[in-house]
């Protein structure tokens, strides 16, 4: 933020902002809400204010005025433009223009006339006309009104047509009319109460609630299916599907929510902090939202957490309930309150943006509190390690163990340490199995670990909280057995970690658990494993190609053992031997059987 020196707080909530879909608000020194926007993507939304000199000069003077900032997340850009619409409505900032966004979007109007209109438009006129909108995809609002003309007869002509201009006889019958696009209002071929009723229906539509045209569209279907008419019962099915489609749209301005009070709870297990979120959503939208932070000093319920809130919501903004949406009954008796507890539909996706938001600002604490202590991110990580593999102490020091071998041969098995959540390479250890035949991954996982925890327990050194095994119950097995037999069992926590499906086996337990794929507590597990894996592998690789250069080597006449370690010791591996040049081989073992090896291994 190079052009606009801000406070470290505001600096610091610019940092952490998500890339999600959302609302932001900008306030002045008095606290005003002086700017309110959408974006796709916040953060990169937000910053791109502050990281330059704007080319407007009304920009630059809001930016300058910028003292703090809020935000609303929300799931689509959609929902956000019309989050933003129903708050620039509600807090009037000075620097808004109604949905300036470098566009206008269009809505759709049902016009104040006896017999209205109804049309796609860009600009709204204060002159009694109904708008529905905006819509971010004109395609929508058309397929919306080829929907409407299809279903109902209403006039497209622009003649103000009243009861006086009927009575006068200054209408004609157009083309629509004769095509049954029309009902022919302006020469009194249909009446205004009639006419009035297809409007209704028609906003009706526009508002979502459709309940009631579906069900006759379904019944109409069926009539025509019973009657054999296939064909026409076809044209409403493909109506009734473009008006349900029609019907799945945001719940951010909701057509069949009114006046309700949402509240969206972010409950983390294992966590004393709880996260309340308070939507006010009034007529269908969402006019204002605050998340409450607080913290368990007892074994408070979800319910009684649920009544502080709504307390401290009514108290501090003034609130008076009539309907609140939330997942479950405060624990405290309000018999004016309709509680409602929603499964489905709009009321249930309004609670889920609730809960959504709530759980986004805990996220945001814990960014703040990690910024400002990068300790406090791997305290958070090993807690949550502790919680899902059933530990009795932080696993500070965790050790994972791989085997490797290719047809059998040559195996090799890794241990890798990771210490407070992040690799130790200085204690990665390598080992060639020198005790089991065959490729025995069971045997060989006993071997290993027998020889790892036996050398540490004599030296005296310190024992990991944790031991991961790669591979499912048979391997863990193995480990286990190998703890037992050390008399080590119960001081070290042990589990295994399947490839196919990410499963931790417990010992004892035939069952294994299935842990959030995006748990950093897996993947951590999986870097553990992954690490372990590739310094076997490694390790493996360079074994293999030693033997096979010892191999070749001991077939050349003339070369002994003391000449083949030292090529092998310059030259580490028999396909750098070849790459090498006569001279290069010459300094190691001498021009005579520099000339022996060069051509024994460049002819065969």
């Amino acid at each position: 933020m190079a052009k606009y020196d801000k406070s470290p707080e505001l600096k610091e909530k610019i940092s952490i902002l998500p890339t999600t879909p959302g609302v932001y608000m900008y306030f002045d020194s008095e606290g005003t809400v002086i700017y309110v926007g959408k974006a796709k993507n916040l953060k990169r939304r937000v910053s791109s204010y502050f990281n330059r000199t704007h080319d407007s000069l009304r920009t630059n003077l809001l930016v300058r005025a910028i003292v703090d900032m809020k935000y609303i997340v929300v799931p689509t850009e959609q929902d956000a433009l019309n989050l933003e619409s129903s708050m620039i409505k509600a807090y009037q900032p000075r620097y808004n223009v109604l949905l300036k966004d470098d566009k206008t979007y269009p809505w759709i109007v049902v016009t104040n006339e006896p017999f209205p209109r109804v049309f796609m438009t860009r600009q709204q006129i204060k002159d009694g006309s109904k708008y529905y909108g905006p819509y971010t995809d004109a395609g929508v609002a058309r397929t919306t009104l080829d929907l409407i003309r299809e279903l109902y007869p209403i006039r497209s002509c622009r003649h103000l047509i009243t009861p006086e201009y009927v009575a006068k006889g200054n209408g004609r019958l157009c083309l629509d009319y004769h095509l049954k696009r029309c009902t022919g209002p302006c020469v009194g071929k249909v009446s205004q109460e009639e006419y009035a009723r297809y409007i209704d229906r028609i906003k009706c539509i526009l508002r979502g609630d459709t309940s009631e045209l579906l069900s006759h569209l379904r019944g109409e279907m069926e009539r025509l299916a019973a009657e054999l008419r296939f064909e026409e019962a076809q044209e409403l099915k493909m109506q009734y599907l473009t008006v349900e489609r029609y019907q799945a749209k945001s719940v951010i301005v909701s057509p069949t929510v009114e006046d309700v009070d949402v509240f969206g709870i972010d409950d983390e297990e294992g966590s004393d902090d709880v996260f309340i979120n308070y939507m006010h959503v009034r007529r269908g939208a969402v006019v204002r939202s605050v998340t409450l932070d607080y913290k368990r000093r007892l074994d408070e319920t979800r319910a009684e957490m649920l009544a502080y809130a709504m307390n401290e919501i009514a108290t501090s903004l003034g609130v008076e309930y009539d309907e609140v949406v939330a997942a479950e009954v405060p624990d405290v008796e309000m018999p004016s309150v309709k509680f409602t507890i929603p499964q489905r539909g709009d009321k249930a996706k309004l609670l889920e943006v609730s809960r959504r938001n709530a759980r986004q600002h805990r996220l945001d604490i814990i960014n703040t509190r990690e910024m400002r202590n990068p300790e406090a991110r791997t305290d958070r990580i090993l807690e949550r390690m502790k919680q899902d593999f059933r530990l009795s102490e932080l696993p500070r020091h965790i050790e994972c163990f791989d085997n490797s071998n290719i047809q059998g041969t040559n195996p090799v098995a890794s241990c890798v340490v990771f210490r407070d959540a992040k690799p130790y390479k200085k204690d990665y250890r390598h080992f060639n199995i020198k005790t089991v035949v065959g490729p025995d991954d069971f045997a060989s996982m006993k071997e290993v670990l027998t020889r790892r925890y036996t050398r540490l327990v004599e030296e005296g050194r310190e024992l990991p909280q944790l031991i991961v095994v790669d591979g499912g119950k048979g391997q863990l097995s193995a480990a286990v057995e190998a703890l037992d037999e050390m008399g080590l069992r119960g001081m070290i926590a042990v589990v295994g970690i399947a490839k196919r499906l990410e499963e931790i086996y417990f010992p004892g337990d035939s069952i294994p658990l299935y842990i959030d794929k995006n748990s950093e507590s897996l993947k951590v597990v999986q870097h553990l494993r992954d690490e372990a894996h590739r310094f076997g592998i490694t390790h493996h690789r360079n074994r293999r190609s030693k033997t096979q250069a010892v191999s070749a080597l001991d077939s050349i006449k003339g070369v002994g053992e003391k000449t083949r370690i030292a090529l092998l010791t310059k030259f580490k591996s028999l396909k750098r031997l070849r790459e090498a040049d006569l001279d290069a081989i010459a300094e190691i073992v001498g021009p005579a059987k520099a000339s022996i090896v060069y051509n024994a291994i460049h002819e065969g």
